[in-house]
């Protein structure tokens, strides 16, 4: 019997020896299709089998096989799954191609990531690719159109200026509208710190050549974990890291020009001389020597605009003058690499823009280099640095004589050089040559320089305590150093009326922000089925910023600039604020059978902003989702690949207030008689608290067919409370108004993602197509009606901004007029209002004020197309606005069918003459005010499509370029903001005055510059 099961043992091993025999090892590395990298950590599995293995830190793998028909699977997030017959070669290498379209890649969240199957929130990512080389001066601009449901708009086309950004509507009235700024995992400084009406933009100080993501978190779920400053969104931007393996150098140039993407059409001096003298006609005034004052000329100049065959006539086209072809240089150079201890990303950066407004420039100077270090199997440590300098030679604002745009009010028989002075015609020479200011004198006799130096940059560790189980704690800091220095000479507009030899003022700010980040992160999954990660930390921010200004007039000359060469300190002050966020926060994702999911997070903020009754808020939110796709219903059908339905609810805040706003305050003051003192300045609100905004969120993502079509569908609604409003108080309290709670609105909307692979192959053709709509209603305002600019209003019942005044009826065919809707209420006999009357009158005052415009689109949208041919390259994207209305706030100056002395726009020319004329554009009367008083005359459709960016590019075959030693040869062409397609009359639709912009006060056109049209030509080298 023994022999029996000795025997039998032996035979079990032989034959288990013979099997073995049969398998050999395969071996071989995975790369990236894209630049040839190691891949750590790739998925290969043997398929029909449990059998599997991963790549190293330099992407080898080694893994036994049974026979050459063995199959095995290589995935990897972010990459297309490859599935390859072994065959008879014992080395196997493979490279995995980007998948920008897969469901599994990976998104970044507040403190962490997830996959986006998993994700429960609404999260859009536009990835680097997408942003790169680029040429506009700020990351919101090169994102514009690529997320749903986020409206970008640049409010004119001055370089570094601020760019508006709303996610899903504005959410306040008064209080702030931009979106938490998130740069690993620092809230970042994005206010303006100009001394101007005009803002800076300090987004602009960053690289975003150096940006490897950006995720804008729209609703609750996804936004909560950041709490009370959270109601407008949060853009969290990801900078590249180092990647494991050989060292790669990224060389990348190009260079371009610019013109204005729009012109307006001005009246030659023939036009402009009959249409003058026709209005002093029509308004009475004798023409005998009236000629020389319209002309603002002597007597003795009427050839200059009388005789057009005389040497002296003058037809000066005075846009021309100002908007100018502008030049753009980018260079970049990043290296990356790293081995399985530590990886490193290094780059420099350098940006020279001369704008399309004569004398705007920008330059920027920016190196980063991040870094993390795996010290031992436990801990790791790491550091995120990056330095800039940028230098803006600014303009003023849009309401300011002296800025370049309001040179076209000049008329056009003033030459653009005064033949007497040799120096660019003005009214302060004594001859009155021109009526207005004439902004060419900025350019040589004035310098407005804004320089900053900024630094932001964190260091962290981490600490691997259990298996699944982290702690990371990270300090990070934002310093930003700004100096704006101004001079104006004796020959400008703003010395004159200040000093006769000169004025020149400087204004230092010096803001440091510093944030740290204490959290837990617990990862695992249980029983194969139960996946928990989970979040618990702390984060404190403090924030502190210092101004100091002074001013000095009387210079010995222009060629001394510096205040301490001004015979007079004529004016001085300083000032210094600071605030602080103290929060802790939490968040719990659950994933059941990978088709299960629920999040809840939640967070507590105490801000130094706020009431002491009120410092500390909760912000909560729960979101779950279903993986459809993921039941066993589901499997043997071929047409669904993807189907996930996911709803979220939860409340976020703002606290976008100004400092210290809940506390009484004193100032100091100088008293009577120069006696030092002080006076009470603000009245307590210890109750004072942040607004709430719930936001509810119903979405659905598909995809078809293999993922060959995928996208989402999102609803949600935003209803905001506790609004932040400056309401009136009792004259007895010594004040007129108190900020408070008070008042609602909502914002709802719909957005609609379509991702879809049109041609898969030797030919590539993908596209992504997105579409939203929201639509804004302000609720309550407790009565109160909030004026803007213009006829902008908060108004309840309305949207935020809309524009209320008269509405104009044309002009009387009979005696040319301008006619306004009366608008009265019609009430019946009971007092119900049955109607209004639309009779007209051509006394403005005897019109009602109804809503005639509103600046807030209805619907937003984009589309990019990309294709890829044996290394040629091409995409377009367009981006649409639609359903805005733009308030042209210069009409009444440019358009006023000769009112006054300012040049009129050609469409002036159809003005009323005789009775019968059909119109729209009342009789000339000069200074008459025939039509000229703001009203719906004013208003207009702001749509536009724009094909927003066009890129061509060539790769070289990598057989030419291994022979240079080079890994990767691209030349390329890019337009952007090539062509727009609109209805609007003005320099572009694409307008927000600088002069004119608060969260009432929107789609102002004043003299408002257009956004510049750039073609350039670059080349991407790697080694």
């Amino acid at each position: 019997m023994r022999k029996i099961l000795l025997l039998s043992f032996l035979f079990i091993i032989s034959m288990g020896a013979s099997v073995m025999a049969q398998d050999r090892r395969v071996t071989g590395k995975v790369t990236s299709s894209s630049d040839g990298s190691p891949l750590p950590g790739v998925s290969i599995t043997l398929k029909g089998s449990t059998r599997g293995t991963q790549t190293d830190a330099i992407g080898q793998y080694s893994i036994l096989v049974p026979s050459s028909e063995s199959v095995l699977t290589f995935s990897f997030v972010g990459f297309k799954t490859e599935s390859v017959v072994v065959g008879v070669k014992n080395k196997l290498n493979i490279s995995l191609e980007d998948d920008s379209q897969s469901l599994n890649e990976v998104v970044v969240v507040g403190y962490g990531t997830v996959q986006k199957s998993s994700l429960t929130g609404n999260i859009a990512k536009v990835s680097s690719k997408d942003i790169q080389n680029v040429p506009v001066n700020s990351i919101e601009q090169s994102i514009q159109g690529k997320a749903a449901g986020v409206f970008i708009e640049a409010g004119n086309g001055k370089l570094g200026q601020g760019i508006k950004m709303r996610i899903r509507g504005s959410s306040s009235v008064t209080a702030g509208n931009q979106p938490l700024y998130v740069v690993d995992g620092i809230p970042i400084i994005t206010d303006s710190q100009s001394n101007t009406s005009s803002p800076t933009n300090p987004l602009a100080d960053i690289n975003f050549n150096d940006v490897e993501s950006v995720e804008v978190l729209k609703d609750a779920s996804a936004a909560a974990i950041y709490g009370a400053r959270a109601s407008n969104g949060v853009v969290l931007i990801t900078t590249k890291q180092g990647k494991v393996g050989k060292t790669n150098f990224e060389l990348n140039y190009y260079t371009g020009i610019s013109n204005a993407t729009g012109h307006r059409d001005w009246l030659n001096t023939a036009e402009y001389v009959e249409l003058f003298k026709e209005a002093r006609a029509n308004a009475g005034l004798s023409l005998s020597g009236g000629e020389s004052r319209f002309t603002r000329y002597a007597v003795g100049e009427r050839e200059r605009w009388e005789n057009p065959a005389s040497p002296k006539y003058t037809s000066t086209n005075w846009e021309d003058q100002v908007l100018v072809q502008g030049d753009v240089k980018q260079l970049d150079l990043n290296v990356r690499g790293g081995n399985d201890k530590t990886i490193f990303y290094a780059s420099g950066g350098y940006n020279k823009t001369n704008g399309i407004l004569i004398k705007n420039s920008f330059e920027r100077i920016s190196g980063r280099l991040n870094l993390e270090h795996k010290a031992t199997e436990k801990i790791s440590l790491g550091v995120n640095f990056s330095l800039a300098k940028t230098t803006n030679n600014r303009l003023s604002n849009d309401n300011a004589f002296s800025t370049p745009m309001q040179i076209v009010a000049l008329a056009p028989l003033s030459p653009v050089i005064d033949p007497r002075t040799g120096i660019p015609t003005d009214t302060y020479d004594g001859a009155n040559v021109t009526q207005y200011y004439n902004p060419l004198i900025n350019v040589d006799y004035s310098s407005n320089v804004t320089t900053v130096y900024r630094s932001i940059g964190n260091v962290f560790g981490k600490y691997k305590i259990l298996d699944g189980l982290s702690f990371r704690t990270e300090y990070g800091y934002d310093l930003l150093i700004q100096n704006e220095e101004t001079y104006y000479g004796t020959e400008t507009k703003r010395n004159n009326s200040t000093s006769p030899n000169g004025v020149g003022d400087n204004r230092f700010v010096q803001i440091f922000n510093y944030n740290t980040n204490n959290f837990f992160n617990y990862n695992k999954t249980f029983a194969e089925k139960h996946a928990v990660d989970a979040t618990l930390g702390m984060s404190y921010q403090e924030s502190k910023r210092d101004v100091t200004y002074v001013e000095g007039k009387a210079f010995p000359s222009s060629s001394y600039k510096q205040i301490i060469a001004a015979a007079q300190k004529t004016d001085g002050t300083s000032e210094e604020t600071a605030f602080a966020f103290l929060s802790y926060f939490a968040r719990v994702n659950y994933k059941l059978d990978n088709r299960y999911l629920l999040s809840l997070s939640g967070r507590v903020d105490g801000s130094s902003r706020f009431g002491a009754n009120s410092r500390y808020g909760f912000f909560p939110a729960a979101s779950a989702g279903w993986v459809v796709s993921e039941e066993n219903f589901m499997k043997d059908q071929h047409t669904l690949s993807f189907l996930k339905l996911r709803a979220s609810y939860g409340l976020t805040g703002n606290a976008e207030i100004q400092n210290f706003k809940s506390a009484a305050l004193f100032s100091g003051d100088a008293g009577y008689a120069g006696v030092p003192g002080q006076r009470p300045s603000q009245i307590a609100n210890p109750d004072l608290k942040w607004e709430t905004t719930a936001q509810a969120d119903l979405g659905i993502e598909f995809g078809l067919l293999k993922d060959r079509i995928s996208g989402e569908i999102d609803v949600y609604s935003k209803n905001t409370t506790d609004l932040l409003l400056n309401v009136n108080v009792p004259g007895t309290t010594g004040f007129k108004t108190q900020l408070r709670n008070t008042g609602k609105l909502e914002n709802k909307g719909f957005e609609f993602v379509l991702n879809t692979r049109n041609i898969v192959g030797a030919f590539n053709w993908t596209t992504s197509f997105n579409i939203a709509t929201n639509k804004n209603k302000i609720t309550d305002l407790q009565g109160q009606v909030i004026s803007g600019s213009f006829l902008s209003r908060a108004v309840e019942g309305q949207s935020i901004g809309v524009f209320y005044g008269p509405e104009y009826a044309g002009v009387d065919p009979k005696n040319g007029d301008a006619l306004y809707y009366k608008n009265t209420e019609v009430k019946d006999a009971n007092g119900n209002v049955t109607g209004r009357d639309r009779s007209t009158t051509n006394d403005i005052n005897d019109a009602s004020y109804v809503v005639i415009g509103n600046p807030n689109p209805k619907w937003i949208g984009g589309i990019t197309n990309t294709m890829n041919y044996k290394g040629i390259d091409l995409s377009f994207s367009f981006q649409g606005v639609f359903g805005n209305d733009i308030y042209n706030g210069g009409g009444k100056f440019m358009s006023a069918n000769g009112d006054y002395w300012d040049n009129q726009t050609k469409d002036q020319l159809t003005r009323w003459r005789k009775p019968g004329d059909i119109t729209n554009v009342p009789q000339a009367r000069f200074d008459s005010q025939n039509g000229t008083a703001e009203s719906s005359r004013y208003v207009s459709d702001g749509s536009y499509v724009r094909l927003k960016n066009v890129t061509i590019g060539y790769t070289l075959p990598a057989s030419i370029i291994k022979k240079l030693n080079l890994s990767k040869v691209r030349i390329y062409a890019t337009g952007q903001n090539v062509f727009t397609f609109t209805k609007y009359k003005g320099w572009d639709p694409e307008v927000n005055s600088d002069a004119y912009s608060t969260n009432v006060t929107q789609g102002i056109d004043f003299y408002s510059a257009p956004q510049a049209k750039t073609f350039i030509l670059g080349v991407n080298i790697g080694f």
